[in-house]
């Protein structure tokens, strides 16, 4: 039985066909423009016809940057795309990378073998690009003297900054003299030294500016030892003149924005500076000012007469304590006196004496406690209040005293 396959499989066959074709997935067609509508979503759908036949064709929407034109019904251009199939219908179309004019085909061709060349050189490396200075004194400008470019960079410079120098050199920007005009006036701003150079010119057709796609131009750019700033055309038109140069500007006027400084920002900014360092020097001063207050308070402190008064200070309370010390031992000393000469008091013999008691001694003058410390016929002293009385032991007699009953 034969091999039967779906439409769906078919159509992808034919599409993987298209896809392996290296021819088809980079090719540029020529033709007619007809049946053009721009959608809304950004794609627009046309085809390509000659006297023989005609392709549909699509650009995406994401692709829309490598257009420089409107495009119109009649109009002949070249389109760089690839071939492929659209499932869906079973139909083959081209889908457009890039459309350009018919006419400028051969130069676009050149741009691309000299834009290849030049980065193979390592002209449009990152490495070699000099910074735009941010505030410039002196701008050169290399373009015509008359028309929109030269009047919109001069007015948005003089807006910007009035005080930046600009000096025109007035070059040829379109024609077969256009380079070589176009790279004296790099070279002659080299020798002013201004600070920034710009070259450019209004929008045009690629042969219009052709003139900044010119080897000598770039070569004179990338040689320039001033930092140089293209402003070619619009901001689609893209040039061999704006990968060499240090920066690229979408449009004149957006180059003299690059290149000059608005003076009004500069000076808000200078004002936020002075605000700051103002208040700088203020929290600095009044740091040093508590710095210098403590450094006097710990030389005071620190000072031999103030280690004097201390001294003496000290001194005082400890004479204070002392006396306050020495009085209180006084005091208590004065009390156990009085205790002592109370207690005295009750011990002393006169005192006895003075309540009735006597006492009585021998004739060695020994005490007489007992009776036998005494015997009959012994000369006693009897001591009184007010005086001796001398007797003699006449008989001896043995007494019992209850202590304890005296006592109660």
């Amino acid at each position: 039985m034969r091999n039967v396959y779906s439409v769906k499989q078919v159509n992808s066959y034919v599409k993987n066909m298209f896809s392996q074709d290296f021819m088809l997935n980079h090719i540029y067609v020529k033709g007619e423009v007809s049946n053009c509508k721009y959608h809304t979503s950004g794609h627009i759908y046309f085809s390509l016809k000659d006297e023989s036949g005609t392709i549909a064709c699509v650009m995406f929407a994401s692709a829309r940057s490598g257009l420089s034109f409107r495009m119109q019904e009649g109009q002949n251009v070249i389109v760089l795309g690839s071939v492929s199939v659209y499932e869906r219908d079973g139909k083959y179309q081209l889908y457009a990378k890039e459309i350009i004019l018919d006419g400028a085909g051969a130069l676009y061709e050149r741009f691309e073998a000299l834009k290849k060349e030049l980065e193979e050189m390592g002209m449009f490396a990152a490495e070699y690009k000099q910074p735009i200075p941010r505030y410039v004194k002196s701008v050169g400008i290399v373009t015509a003297p008359t028309g929109a470019a030269v009047r919109d960079i001069i007015n948005i410079s003089k807006r910007r900054n009035p005080y930046v120098q600009l000096i025109l050199y007035p070059a040829l920007v379109q024609g077969e003299d256009a380079a070589a005009s176009i790279v004296r006036g790099i070279r002659m701003m080299e020798q002013q030294n201004v600070d920034v150079i710009i070259v450019g010119r209004g929008g045009g057709s690629m042969e219009d500016l052709w003139a900044f796609n010119e080897e000598a131009v770039a070569r004179a750019i990338f040689e320039c030892t001033i930092p140089i700033i293209s402003a070619v055309g619009h901001e689609t038109d893209t040039l061999i003149s704006d990968y060499v140069a240090d920066l690229r500007a979408p449009t004149p006027s957006a180059a003299a924005e690059l290149a000059v400084y608005e003076l009004s920002s500069v000076q808000i900014m200078c004002e936020e500076y002075k605000r700051r360092m103002y208040q700088q020097i203020r929290q600095r001063i009044d740091f040093s000012r508590r710095q210098t207050e403590q450094m006097a308070f710990r030389l005071k402190v620190a000072h031999p007469r103030q280690k004097l008064n201390e001294q003496r200070q000290y001194l005082a309370d400890l004479d204070s304590r002392m006396r306050i010390r020495m009085n209180s031992a006084l005091e208590e000393s004065r009390h156990k006196l009085a205790i002592y000469i109370e207690k005295m008091k009750g011990l002393s013999p006169l005192q006895k004496l003075n309540q009735g008691y006597a006492y009585v001694t021998d004739k060695s003058g020994r005490t007489v406690r007992s009776i036998k410390d005494t015997k009959q016929g012994e000369v006693l002293d009897v001591y009184v209040t007010d005086g001796r009385v001398r007797t003699q032991v006449v008989d001896i007699y043995k007494e019992e005293y209850d202590v304890r009953r005296e006592e109660e």
